[in-house]
């Protein structure tokens, strides 16, 4: 999130702001850090509440402040149809993983125990299905023999920090098309 707000306040996403933050949890790290930023933020409890209750309630705070573009970062609930509907292809998430490798919880430890050489994250539209909407954007991290999840994990991490702000500014700009699985960019979007 915060590397968002940092890409937005630089002016790397152009045409963009930041509408709110929202959390289903109070302790939240992020909260402090957006509010601290002069952004607005919400905590929407989801505990002990039908997933169709939280989720209306997130769609219309979203569209109460005219939303465009939903972006999950630590959001570890797989959103409804109905939710996916109603922001049909505007979802984005990040996932530390070269998807379709090692979708859902503990990427990073199932990279090392499979002995894979290379990880990283992806950065997808979010569809109904888990981890495996179109790819937008994807970097790379070589895997060490001698990494831990934790030292694997702080690398992926640095990576994200880039890959989340281009997937947001490739989508903001229209410049691609979904074929498919497949994001394909036009020819008047630069590639990094």
């Amino acid at each position: 999130m915060m590397a968002l707000a940092d890409a937005v306040h630089a002016g790397l996403i152009p045409g963009t702001e930041i509408v709110v933050v929202i959390s289903d949890r109070r302790d939240a790290a992020g909260l402090k850090r957006a509010t601290e930023r002069g952004l607005e933020t919400l905590i929407i409890e989801r505990h002990g509440r039908p997933q169709a209750e939280h989720e209306q309630e997130i769609l219309t705070e979203l569209k109460v402040r005219n939303v465009e573009l939903v972006c999950l970062a630590g959001f570890m609930r797989i959103l409804s149809p109905m939710f996916i509907s109603a922001y049909q292809a505007h979802v984005l998430n990040i996932h530390p993983s070269l998807l379709p490798a090692f979708p859902g919880l503990n990427a990073q430890s199932q990279a090392i125990k499979h002995g894979v050489k290379w990880s990283g994250c992806t950065v997808h539209f979010v569809d109904e299905t888990l981890d495996a909407g179109p790819i937008i954007v994807q970097r790379v991290v070589p895997i060490y023999d001698e990494d831990t999840v934790e030292t694997l994990t702080g690398r992926i991490l640095i990576e994200e920090h880039y890959a989340y702000p281009e997937a947001v500014a490739l989508v903001v700009s229209g410049a691609y098309r979904i074929f498919g699985r497949r994001v394909i960019r036009s020819h008047t979007y630069p590639i990094k």
